[in-house]
């Protein structure tokens, strides 16, 4: 079910309604809160973009094993990028980038029952037909920008959908060695020397080697040395 609403403070609030199952999406033009990943918030331009969210419930999934969700997820919006010509690349852990710029934000909410995942609202925004953004914004872009041609916005969503089914599939299915490599080729950044920073402000030079499972991003330091980093513990350098 694909429930297309005018206004809610977000959509990730909506979907935690028990009335909504598995694959259900609840889409809305207008979020008066809306919120991103480390507390930002989401902007969005009313009938120009795609703010929604999935409801999804995989029961079989361990706890430990959570960011395999993510990366299906991901997986699903490059795929659905590709079918318009676009290609993408997933900025860990969460973003969807077309070349340096930001087309797609995610912000993901797991709850849990007992040492398994029991219920998971995916919330996304797609930048689809938006050709004017906020300039504080560091580096947003759209599909209109990209392609120089309007799309409708139901035919994107249809196409994430039907994507995402695909990728839910496979990780149900238990083929997670091949979602992990199509993940690792996906990344930004992949086997680059660039810059990041640690949460006290320290910069160091790395190379994107990959990502565990359990959702550490793997870097190769400039002295050879490899180290694992959560969310929040490294930032991406974007103007180094």
């Amino acid at each position: 079910m694909i429930e297309h609403i005018e206004e809610t403070t977000s959509t990730n609030d909506c979907a935690l309604d028990p009335r909504y199952r598995h694959g259900d999406i609840i889409w809305a033009e207008r979020q008066t809160r809306g919120r991103g990943q480390r507390g930002h918030s989401w902007s969005s331009v009313e009938g120009r973009n795609l703010t929604f969210s999935l409801v999804v419930e995989p029961h079989f999934l361990p706890v430990g094993e959570q960011f395999l969700l993510s990366e299906a997820v991901a997986l699903s919006l490059t795929d659905t990028f590709h079918a318009f010509g676009i290609d993408t690349r997933i900025k860990w852990t969460n973003d969807i980038y077309a070349g340096d710029r930001k087309l797609v934000g995610i912000l993901i909410e797991h709850h849990y029952s007992a040492a398994r995942l029991g219920r998971t609202i995916v919330g996304i925004g797609i930048n689809v037909n938006q050709e004017e953004f906020d300039p504080t914004l560091p580096n947003p872009v759209s599909m209109i920008q990209l392609t120089g041609k309007a799309t409708p916005r139901e035919e994107v969503l249809d196409t994430f959908r039907a994507a995402f089914e695909k990728r839910y599939l496979q990780l149900e299915s238990g083929d997670t060695a091949a979602l992990q490599d199509d993940y690792r080729r996906k990344m930004y950044r992949l086997d680059e020397m660039h810059t990041f920073e640690l949460p006290d402000g320290e910069r160091i030079r790395a190379e994107i080697r990959g990502v565990r499972a359990s959702g550490e991003l793997i870097l190769s330091h400039e002295d050879g040395s490899q180290h694992e980093y959560l969310f929040r513990e490294i930032n991406f350098v974007l103007k180094e």
